[in-house]
Order: structure tokens, then sequence, then C-alpha cells
């Protein structure tokens, strides 16, 4: 094995720039002879002091340059064989260098080695894991955990359709009495007064006109004994309730006409107009009348 002087003699070696130096060399001795001392002593200097080989007597200027070129070729030759076959160039990237370092024969007699312990502890693990989960205990859990999630699903369900059961209530109580929740109980005035108030809100406020509207017909109707004075119930349970306290069929589908076409002007987004609120008005009017008539008679 070489000693560590003599390696570090030829790590100062110009091997990869050998050909320029060679080059450098033969063109000194062919065209200016006068120099090739000084480029020798210059190449010495290089190598760190290591000793070149004695100048042949008689030996001319080219024939010193070749002698010289033959010199570096063997060096470099004995510099490739003291670094050995591992010398390999590290590749670019870091994947490919980490790959590289565990190519290396020890780190692959490690894997070697300690692959056959790996393989066999994740095979008990994996043993362990399948007989806890075939026991009793385990299955029985598991039969717990379905009712359990069975039974909070069930509750899910049923308080959904409790909630939308109590919101759909919630929207078919609203009448045209309850308008402002907040309100204390509403007490009818005359029908006549209604309809003066909704002539009167006609030119601001169309869905307040229509309002009125309504009312002037609910209180013809409690006159007549044809509704009861309940603000509880919806307009359809009132129209349901006409054809049992003596209202006739004509006069039943009128008002419900009318309820219905409040229901969709009153309760929608949209502003309602002045004249559907002035045309609402007016029908209320003449049904109040013909309820009037028939008291009469």
């Amino acid at each position: 094995m070489p000693s560590l002087p003599f390696l570090l003699l030829l790590a100062a070696l110009p091997c990869a720039e050998r050909e320029a130096t060679v080059q450098n060399l033969r063109e000194t001795a062919e065209h200016r002879p006068a120099k090739l001392t000084d480029a020798v002593n210059a190449l010495s200097t290089r190598l760190g002091g290591m000793p070149l080989p004695a100048a042949k007597d008689g030996a001319t200027e080219p024939e010193r340059a070749e002698q010289l070129a033959r010199f570096l070729e063997q060096a470099c030759d004995v510099e490739a064989l003291a670094q050995g076959p591992a010398a390999v160039p590290t590749p670019p990237s870091e994947p490919e260098r980490l790959q590289a370092i565990l190519d290396r024969p020890e780190f692959a007699r490690a894997r070697e080695r300690h692959g056959d312990a790996l393989k066999r502890l994740m095979r008990e693990v994996t043993t362990w894991l399948e007989g806890l989960f075939e026991s009793r205990e385990a299955q029985g859990f598991a039969v717990a955990t379905r009712a359990v999630m069975l039974g909070v699903a069930l509750a899910l369900l049923l308080w959904g359709a409790l909630k939308l059961r109590a919101l759909r209530g919630k929207r078919a109580t609203k009448t045209a009495t309850t308008a402002t929740p907040d309100a204390a109980p509403l007490v009818l005035a005359s029908p006549g007064e209604h309809l003066r108030r909704a002539r009167a809100a006609l030119t601001t406020d169309g869905r307040e006109a229509i309002r009125e509207g309504l009312l002037s017909l609910l209180s013809a109707l409690e006159e007549r004994r044809l509704a009861r004075p309940d603000r509880v119930r919806t307009n359809r349970e009132l129209a349901a309730e006409l054809p049992g306290r003596g209202a006739p069929a004509p006069l039943v589908r009128e008002v419900e006409r009318l309820m219905d076409w409040y229901d969709r002007a009153f309760y929608s987004l949209a502003p309602v107009a002045s004249d559907e609120a002035a045309r609402f008005v007016t029908e209320v009017e003449n049904l109040n009348g013909t309820l009037a008539t028939g008291s009469a008679r």
C-alpha cells in the first residue's frame, strides 16, 4: 500500500491538465528552447517538490520534453491505481447521490443482514392485529359500534323530521292578523273602516293595502257569524270552516280565491304593485257588499 507522503505527492500531480502541460513543454522545446529550463522548474514547483527525472547526457530540448511527458503519463497512471476503483464521480443530484451511497457494499450488506428481521417483525405485528380483531371482544365491540351508529343515525333523522314539521307549522300559522309577531292581539274594526284604511294605503304601501282589504273581509265574515273571532287559525283553516257554518259554495270559492291571492302577494319577496292592490281591495269591497245584501235578506 502506498505511503502517505507518496499519496500526497500524487495528489499534487496535474493529471487533469496533463495533456495541456505536455503540449506546453513540447511547444516550448521546439520554439523557445532557451525557456525550457524555466518551464521544467515551474512544473517541479507545481508538483510540490516532486523530483523530476534527470536529463540524459547530450539530450536535446525536444527529447527532454518527451522524457517529461512519459514521466507525467506514468505518474498519473500510478495515481489512478492508488485511488482504486471506488473513485466514482459524485452524481450531480441529491437523490442520485444518496442512492450511490446506499449502493455501496457496506450498506447493501447491512440491508441484507437486517432485512429478514424486519420482515419477521412485520409478520408478527400483522398476526397480532388479526388476532385482536378476530377475538370475541373485538367482534362484540364491532357489533356494539354498529348499533350505536345506527341509533345515532335514527335520532338524527327523527330530529330532522320534527324540525321540519315545526318549521312547516310556523309557516302555516302566518295569517293576516299576525303580520307583526310582537304586536298585541288584533281587534278587527268594521268592514267599512278597514276598506277606508286600505284605500288610504294604496298610494304609499300596496302590501298594507291588501292586508287591510283582507281584514275587511274577515270582519265581514265575523259579522255574518261565518267565521269565529279566532286569531290563531290560518286563512286556509278559516276557509275550510265556511261550509260547516252555512256559507254557500259560491261564497266559499270566492273567499278561497281572495285568500290565495292575498297569500301570494303579501308573502312574496317582490313589492306589491299599487294596481294589483287596488284590484284586490275592489273585489273585497264587492264581496262585502254581497255579504251585506245576503244579511239584509
